[in-house]
């Protein structure tokens, strides 16, 4: 199996290209996050349609073709060393059959985000390249913790993640050490059957999501069981789930760690013998705390459990 590659740290004064893959995006919701950029020491640098907008059933940040342009920009210019997208939304699916990775693999570069950005964070890795899921440059209308930012730039500065984190009722112990995929739940789901879908064999998943219908989660949950994944995978980390079911009628709406779309996603893997945390802060939450897709975790669930690379 060949080792996936790690892009290498950031230096001071270094180039981090912003761009809008997906969803559109106002400049006063950027705002903070570029600053914050700035004040660590690396040049923003915004893609030529960053605040672009293009209507067609859903408001694009451009046309597919200036999403793609900027894309494919930021993956291959020699004096960008790290690319971080805005946001999520809708939209990145439309950009994998022309992604270019050739400038790219022979300067390796982290890509950081999360939610739809999960179907860039698939392609990278099926071509051998970490990433970072983490905090998009939009702050989420809940807000997001200044820890969520700073631990995605301990990570371009070369510093690897460790959490140790509360225990959970529904989870399942064991010790396991494993190579990361996954991300956004609903954008795994439909990457299954593609060829852009991550290889789940022997790797611990992690899935998150926001905004489902407590029968969408169900079926995207029964979809992974029908294609076989939970007997490939080696481990499972639950992470937030969101603004889940009716608002009207869900009086955990607005948590981070929803109870009963929990137990929905128990009743399906509880036959399954892989150890399980429930509970960790990555995700469409406050406390988004980032996590390497394509990198190796060693994972040990007890009375505490621990996260490191």
């Amino acid at each position: 199996m060949t080792d996936i590659i790690f892009p290498k740290a950031l230096k001071k004064g270094d180039k981090i290209a912003i761009i809008s893959p997906a969803g559109s995006v106002e400049p006063a919701q950027l705002e903070k996050g570029i600053e914050m950029i700035r004040k660590r020491g690396y040049e923003p640098v915004l893609g030529e349609h960053l605040y672009a907008k293009f209507s067609n059933g859903y408001s694009y940040a451009g046309s597919e073709e200036e999403r793609l342009q900027d894309m494919n920009w930021a993956l291959n210019d020699p004096e960008i060393s790290a690319v971080w997208a805005s946001r999520g939304g809708y939209g990145c699916q439309h950009l994998i059959n022309g992604l270019d990775l050739k400038s790219f693999a022979r300067n390796p570069k982290w890509y950081i985000g999360y939610s739809d950005n999960t179907v860039i964070q698939s392609y990278l890795l099926k071509k051998g390249f970490a990433s970072v899921h983490g905090q998009t440059v939009k702050t989420s209308s809940f807000g997001v913790t200044e820890e969520s930012y700073d631990l995605i730039f301990d990570i371009l500065n070369g510093s690897l993640p460790e959490y140790t984190i509360k225990s959970h009722q529904n989870n399942k112990p064991g010790s396991i050490k494993g190579e990361l995929v996954g991300g956004n739940l609903a954008l795994i789901y439909a990457l299954l059957g593609t060829k852009y879908s991550f290889d789940f064999k022997d790797k611990i998943l992690f899935i998150e999501d926001i905004g489902e219908n407590f029968y969408a989660l169900d079926r995207m949950i029964m979809s992974l069981e029908l294609a076989g994944i939970f007997n490939k995978i080696s481990g499972l980390i639950v992470g937030g789930m969101t603004n889940m079911g009716d608002e009207k009628e869900n009086k955990q709406y607005e948590e981070s760690f929803d109870e009963f779309a929990y137990q929905l996603i128990l009743d399906r893997i509880s036959k399954y013998d892989f150890p399980v945390i429930f509970g960790f802060p990555n995700g469409h939450i406050r406390d988004n705390r980032p996590l390497i897709i394509g990198g190796k975790i060693n994972l040990k669930i007890g009375k505490t459990v621990s996260v490191n690379y």
